[in-house]
């Protein structure tokens, strides 16, 4: 049969994308740092209790013979017992897990989607070392069958970024992996959005080549704080603006020029956009925290990160977290000294560790990811408890994020973003039996209508029927 569910359950999540009217004195005041706005809306679920099961709560606790309740959304309850309605499907769950839901903190899911052809290359604005003008929303295809695939690995957020060929790379946006007809159906509410930046070999490479500036790493410096430079005179022009604007003293004709890019690195300035940061080695990590302090903005994570180890005293001090693999290194220079107890090392100096994909196939496994950094720090001596292994990829990329507040962890309040493991969830011989969204089951092994496929994949031969 066709799997029609899906359609429907478009239909029903979905709203309209038209935008509410701007307030009146949008004239008189700064530019809007969100004008395409999450149309979000969760996908129906019930009052759900799983009961029995080992819990990782993802911000350090373990329950053993645990329970958990799921109503209206989010994290009802969660114990050793809990008050189980009338009306709550009742899930007996001995011998299993449950977790909070994956969060992928760096991906590039929907702007390099699966085909992998020249077509669906929409990560690199490559035409110019600065492009902070550009969203990576605005190349997401939700068709990507990349998305049900890392449903299927537990991932129930995940933050899409723009490739890294420049300094400035545009803006990432952090999505709910569920199915939508846009970008926005999928945008995460209220998420910060994220200024990719990278240095080191990439940009260098990329525009070297071009014979242009920057082809040292000294270029991507200098090239980077020319940028910021002329941000901050952009800021100053709006906050003097603003300061008429509220004096009753401006004109319309005062108020500056808008420059797309410049507002993007005046969110940052402001503390509205989060910076994320490619960048492999120490030398140049230290370097950008020395630029950043310049210039007053703040890196929230440092990603690939493969030299944090060296510097995570340096790191823990200026609150930044670093986005690892758990184990690729030596692929080019700037990676040949990474160690694959990095991970392990950054979290013994009491540092933010993340595990992260970068990658459309890890990301349907970051659960064995975690499991093997964590393996590799225990080699060295390093024992790092399963129950805080799991805030790798649960609540540190979450802080990383500037969602903590609302999902990567099981406590009341929070979104029920749920992962019911058939066993240990850190062995390769596990994987998802359930997933929940906002309390709603997104992905179920037992059920073939919950297990969903994207548009494009049920328009191809073979793909859209269940044998």
């Amino acid at each position: 049969m066709r799997r029609v569910l899906l359609a429907s359950l478009l239909l029903t999540a979905a709203c309209t994308t038209t935008q509410a009217p701007p307030p009146a004195n949008v004239a008189a005041s700064a530019p809007a740092v969100k004008p395409f706005p999450s149309t979000y809306k969760a996908y129906p679920g019930g009052t759900t209790v799983i009961r029995g099961a080992t819990i990782y709560d993802g911000a350090g606790k373990r329950i053993d013979n645990g329970q958990i309740r799921i109503e209206n959304g989010k994290v009802a309850e969660i114990g050793t017992t809990v008050s189980v309605p009338a009306n709550a499907t009742v899930i007996e769950a001995n011998g299993r897990y449950v977790t909070p839901g994956i969060i992928d903190i760096h991906s590039h899911l929907g702007v390099y989607p699966s085909p992998g052809v020249g077509a669906n290359s929409d990560g690199n604005e490559a035409t110019s070392p600065a492009r902070p003008e550009v969203w990576a929303e605005h190349s997401v295809w939700p068709q990507d069958p990349g998305f049900t695939r890392a449903l299927a690995g537990g991932v129930t957020s995940l933050h899409v970024l723009p490739g890294s060929a420049n300094l400035f790379g545009g803006r990432g946006v952090t999505l709910k992996n569920v199915l939508g007809r846009t970008a926005q159906d999928m945008k995460f509410p209220d998420a910060p959005m994220s200024l990719k930046m990278a240095c080191g070999e990439n940009p260098k490479r990329v525009y070297g080549n071009r014979n242009q500036m920057p082809s040292t790493r000294m270029g991507n410096i200098a090239s980077d704080r020319q940028t910021w430079s002329d941000a901050a005179a952009y800021k100053r022009r709006w906050d003097d603006y603003n300061k008429r604007v509220a004096a009753g003293t401006a004109k319309p004709s005062d108020m500056p020029r808008r420059e797309i890019g410049n507002d993007t690195l005046m969110g940052v300035l402001n503390g509205e956009i989060l910076v994320q940061n490619h960048c492999y080695r120490a030398d140049e990590m230290a370097n950008t925290i020395a630029m950043s302090n310049e210039f007053g903005y703040k890196v929230t994570t440092f990603h690939h990160a493969v030299e944090s180890y060296k510097i995570a005293d340096l790191l823990k001090a200026n609150g930044i977290c670093s986005a690892m693999w758990a184990d690729w290194w030596g692929f080019k220079m700037e990676s040949y000294d990474g160690i694959r107890e990095n991970v392990a090392l950054v979290q013994n100096a009491g540092a933010c560790a993340i595990v992260h994909s970068d990658d459309e196939n890890g990301i349907q496994r970051l659960n064995q990811e975690a499991a093997k950094a964590a393996a590799a720090g225990k080699r060295a001596g390093i024992n790092i408890p399963p129950e805080v292994i799991w805030e790798w990829v649960s609540l540190n990329p979450a802080k990383g994020l500037g969602i903590a507040d609302k999902t990567g962890s099981l406590e009341v309040g929070k979104m029920a973003d749920v992962v019911l493991w058939n066993g240990d969830p850190l062995s390769v011989y596990s994987r998802p039996e359930k997933v929940w969204i906002d309390g709603a089951v997104m992905y179920d092994t037992s059920d073939p209508k919950r297990r969903p496929m994207t548009d494009f994949e049920l328009g191809q031969p073979g793909m859209g029927d269940v044998k």
